[in-house]
């Protein structure tokens, strides 16, 4: 199976599967594909969690809630929403690889520093053996594979982020990481009567 996780480093909620999609990718072969999710909002004309300010506070207050429960170190940065482009290039230029990803992740949601610039990343592009990250993350073979990233997201029909594609299949969120797991283990759950009677179900009602 082709399996592919799609995330941004905004999102607390991808910090939070990450120790689990680690995991997995260490047990079957597994892509990292790092994407703007704000371009994936801009794409299906929708707001995101921290653009609500009632749903902004309700997040951050469950994502620590969460992060406690599971007894996960998460600490915000400095200031969220950030602009998320400098580490996600970074984190290409880096090779995407699961070190590289987790690094990026450990320094923005378990040291909670600052992400949204070259110059606060560039102690953290040291330790992954960049030398120059600014020319790093401005190399247009960096920024191509960004936008292939995304442009693969919208083939994919991806929604929002953290999202595990399995062969075209989409499991949206860290709270769905044992669905994933589930198809993983029976790929014939998802063609059951009832799955399948669900998605067609005619729509009864709809916003003007």
């Amino acid at each position: 199976m082709a399996i592919v996780w799609y995330f941004d480093f905004i999102s607390p909620f991808a910090w939070l599967q990450w120790p689990r999609i680690e995991a997995l990718a260490a047990t079957r072969p597994l892509t990292l594909r790092p994407i703007l999710f704000a371009g994936v909002l801009s794409r299906i004309g929708q707001k995101g969690p921290a653009e609500i300010p009632a749903k902004r506070e309700f997040t951050y207050r469950h994502v620590l809630w969460r992060a406690r429960q599971a007894g996960q170190p998460l600490r915000f940065p400095p200031t969220h929403p950030f602009n998320p482009l400098a580490a996600l290039r970074l984190c290409i230029a880096a090779g995407s690889d699961v070190r590289a990803t987790g690094a990026i992740f450990d320094w923005l949601w378990s040291q909670g520093r600052a992400g949204d610039t070259i110059e606060a990343l560039a102690p953290l592009a040291a330790t992954l053996g960049i030398a120059d990250p600014a020319a790093a993350i401005a190399d247009p073979a960096v920024k191509a594979q960004l936008k292939a990233n995304f442009d693969a997201a919208v083939a994919d029909d991806v929604f929002g982020v953290p999202t595990l594609a399995i062969d075209g299949r989409l499991f949206w969120g860290d709270d769905a990481h044992d669905f994933a797991l589930d198809y993983l283990r029976d790929p014939a759950l998802w063609d059951e009567a009832e799955m399948q009677r669900v998605v067609s179900l005619p729509i009864g009602a709809a916003r003007i």
